[in-house]
């Protein structure tokens, strides 16, 4: 072991008390999030403590999250994005250096899943869920660009959104799949393109083969979006539930589902095909994974709730 940093996080969640976001490694420097607010920017050679702070108190956060906090940090522009969820800080901006903040606006509690940032109508911006809906913000200012509310209330927004060549793809649990388009200034055009009711997942984030997408919810689902979001085929594995974790490398979809299972799947084949599996977890029908794998050149980093395991793809 090169570093460890722990902290105390007092209190008690759904799923344990460790941190659900994943860690953000910019240039020397590894910004690490936790399920109670604790933000650290640590040193990645040395794991000493740049600076840190409780987005909680430091923005007045007194009703938290049920399961923690659980979106990735994110660097824009040379901005760090967090996003506290507190009434006057919804998402702020800080300088990754110092921590100091750069803008901050105001908004709903926070979601479960990631922001992302890309360019949709031309216009560079972050897009992401908070507690209640669907939006857009200036990277530069912060400021809130254009809001869907979505027609059936209560998603979680924990699936993370998809950007499809200047589109945006979403999947809750209560509205389905989606497929939004934008004006040439930038705003959503709140009525979908598309819409496909049959994949509705708690926690999986889809993933982009061509003109399909791939999702878990209990199945694998294979929509088709440039053919209004028809599904193509799905499939059924024991190791689909309701979360599982999705790669690819645009040929083959790597699922890493219940107990830690790994089930490889042509990711062209005109219907559900499995390669290969893999049992990683020395009790995989205990062992609940939560956390995004990490792919480092061939090697495969999984966390468990005990374990964590590391595996080369490159070998037979």
């Amino acid at each position: 072991m090169l570093w460890e940093l722990g902290y105390l996080a007092p209190g008690e969640l759904d799923y344990g008390n460790s941190p659900r976001a994943t860690p953000l490694i910019y240039g020397k420097l590894v910004f690490l999030f936790g399920a109670f607010g604790d933000l650290h920017c640590v040193e990645l050679a040395t794991g000493n403590v740049v600076w840190k702070k409780n987005l909680y108190r430091e923005y007045g956060l007194f009703e938290k999250p049920t399961w923690g906090s659980c979106s990735s940090p994110m660097i824009v522009e040379n901005r760090l994005i967090v996003n506290p969820g507190a009434k006057e800080a919804s998402l702020v901006a800080l300088d990754p250096q110092t921590g100091k903040a750069l803008w901050q606006t105001p908004g709903n509690a926070a979601a479960y899943g990631s922001l992302i940032v890309g360019k949709f109508g031309g216009r560079h911006q972050i897009v992401g869920h908070d507690a209640v809906s669907l939006g857009g913000w200036d990277v530069k200012t912060g400021a809130r660009l254009w809001t869907v509310v979505p027609e059936f209330t209560g998603d979680f927004n924990v699936p993370t959104p998809l950007a499809l060549d200047g589109k945006l793809l979403v999947t809750t649990e209560n509205n389905g799949t989606r497929l939004y388009d934008f004006d040439q200034n930038g705003i959503i055009k709140p009525k979908p393109l598309a819409v496909n009711e049959d994949l509705n997942p708690d926690m999986s984030t889809p993933i982009r083969i061509g003109d399909q997408i791939f999702c878990v919810w209990n199945e694998m689902y294979c929509l088709n979006w440039k053919n209004g979001l028809k599904t193509a085929w799905y499939g059924d594995d024991n190791a689909f539930g309701d979360y599982a974790a999705l790669i690819t490398d645009s040929k083959r979809i790597l699922v890493i589902g219940k107990g830690g299972t790994l089930v490889l799947i042509d990711g062209k084949a005109k219907q559900f095909k499995v390669n290969s599996r893999l049992n990683l977890f020395s009790n995989p029908g205990t062992e609940n994974i939560f956390s995004h794998c990490a792919l480092v050149g061939s090697r495969l980093y999984i966390r468990g709730e005990s374990e964590l395991i590391c595996v080369d793809l490159a070998k037979k």
